[in-house]
């Protein structure tokens, strides 16, 4: 080590700061806040990860916390087979059919497969699933898909 090299240590405790004591010590005036805005008042720093009101990066990705895809979910009201032994032999199933009885609020239904069916029926709906489709067609009826 050479005389040039040798730096003074830096203090123990740091000194602070003493802002707002007149302009001479350069943090006078406006106590470093600048002018205005929500900086400058109290209790006025927004949360990290802030961007000024528009969606934070965090919220942007779909794999990370705050990002939903509601907007564009399709929720379907379950119907169940065994639901649809009310209706007589032969008959007709459709949303309309299915609304009269009070078995679904007007929208998108599906009908899932919990449950028998006792005799043949001709189902009319937006979705089946698999096992609801087999057992509607082993009971005899048949399937029609309509369109959403």
């Amino acid at each position: 080590m050479k005389p040039h090299q040798i730096t003074e240590v830096a203090p123990a405790r740091k000194r602070r700061r003493r802002v707002g004591r007149g302009e001479g010590s350069g943090k006078g005036k406006t106590a470093g806040r600048g002018t205005l805005g929500q900086g400058a008042r109290s209790g006025g720093n927004a949360y990290p990860g802030f961007e000024g009101g528009q969606t934070r990066l965090l919220m942007r990705f779909p794999n990370r916390r705050g990002f939903t895809n509601h907007r564009f979910r399709r929720d379907y009201q379950p119907v169940n087979v065994s639901a649809l032994n009310v209706f007589p032999e032969g008959s007709v199933v459709g949303p309309e059919e299915l609304k009269d009885r009070c078995l679904i609020e007007p929208g998108l239904f599906k009908i899932l497969a919990n449950g028998d069916l006792e005799h043949a029926l001709t189902v009319r709906a937006p979705k089946f699933s698999a096992a609801a489709k087999a057992k509607i067609e082993s009971a005899g009826g048949s399937v029609e898909e309509l369109s959403e």
